[in-house]
């Protein structure tokens, strides 16, 4: 007859045991007691029976050992023990996989407890914690912090309306931020998959992109395009390529640049390549929103492609701060003519 045996497992881990618990011990009273939440071994005997019983209680054990060893630390530090305070921690720290967020919180603590015994004056504070019951009571330092506990910065949402563009309207303009009272950072360098050739088209046909973007041009009609531009220094010429294909283009320096199809006279786009992470494009009725902006003095910048110069103001970002409004001018005649990859003029009879 099969039998089936029932095991009792018991890990051993570093400075504590999880076996059977103990018999159950004279309540101490004394100051110096261990709060009654606080022991050696795992409050409740778990019996393994199956293969996820074992993963269970071996989750279990290690889960409480964190615990046993994260709360013991603290008991010893408010008993003034600051070597069995930092002996705990500096445990909880060895063992294997800690969790990023625990290891960031006790690493400052068991460095604290470890100055504090060997009578180190580095430490200007010890850390507190509030009052109430002390299995949830949250403990905080509030002097020499881990590089990971550094408040997070504040970033906001920058939001307001462009207005003017002549007949043209303001959609399109391209809105832009930069730090008046210190560095811009630089944008980060993107893969952008967004201009499409559709029906002798550039979709969408302005497009906003961060300085070092490398952008993807597909070809979605049944016929040939080759884009190109002439917009120094970003000028390029991806050549000829068929329907369904795609090629790239990285913009490496900030500026419009213009779009042009050798075969379709009819084809232009613009691109504007922004040397600010803080951008954003107008929509059809000139609305904006930039967001992730740090608070701070900033100077912000319009540009549109129907417009001969670009439109500044002064704003400092803060919360509740009023929305700025920016008008632009329509005032920028089109060209005489629609060039060629050598910037002359297109011959009428050619192309489809």
């Amino acid at each position: 007859m099969n039998m089936r045996k029932w095991v009792v497992l018991s890990l051993a881990v570093p400075t504590v045991s999880f076996g059977a618990p103990p018999a159950p011990a004279a309540k101490d009273t004394s100051k110096d007691a261990a709060p009654a939440w606080l022991g050696e071994s795992l409050p409740l005997p778990l019996t393994v029976k199956s293969p996820e019983d074992l993963s269970f209680k071996a989750q279990a054990e290690r889960q409480y050992l964190l615990f046993n060893l994260l709360a013991s630390g603290k008991v010893a530090w408010d008993k003034g023990d600051y070597a069995g305070a930092a002996a705990k921690w500096e445990a909880l720290l060895r063992t294997p996989n800690v969790p990023a967020d625990l290891e960031a919180v006790v690493k400052p603590l068991a460095r604290a407890a470890r100055e504090q015994a060997s009578g180190s004056s580095a430490l200007a504070q010890a850390f507190t914690a509030p009052s109430g019951p002390a299995d949830t009571a949250a403990v905080t330092m509030s002097s020499d912090p881990a590089p990971a506990e550094v408040e997070k910065k504040v970033l906001l949402t920058v939001s307001g309306t462009v207005t003017g563009g002549g007949s043209y309207g303001p959609g399109g303009a391209v809105v832009m931020l930069r730090r008046a009272d210190g560095a811009t950072p630089k944008p980060r360098a993107t893969r952008i998959r967004a201009v499409i050739q559709k029906d002798k088209r550039f979709i969408p046909r302005v497009l906003a992109v961060p300085l070092n973007a490398t952008v993807e041009f597909r070809n979605d009609d049944d016929i040939f395009h080759n884009v190109f531009s002439l917009s120094k220094p970003n000028e390029f010429d991806l050549g000829l390529y068929k329907s369904g294909a795609s090629k790239e283009q990285t913009f490496k320096t900030a500026g419009p640049v213009q779009l042009l199809c050798n075969i379709h006279s009819n084809m232009s786009g613009m691109l504007y390549v922004s040397d600010t992470p803080y951008f954003a494009q107008a929509d059809a009725q000139g609305r904006f929103t930039v967001k992730n902006v740090p608070p701070g003095n900033y100077t912000v910048e319009v540009w549109h492609e129907w417009s001969t110069k670009t439109a500044t103001k002064q704003v400092k970002v803060a919360a509740g701060m009023e929305e700025p409004s920016l008008a632009v001018e329509g005032d920028k005649k089109p060209p005489a003519f629609v060039p060629d990859k050598s910037g002359k003029p297109r011959q009428p009879q050619l192309g489809y």
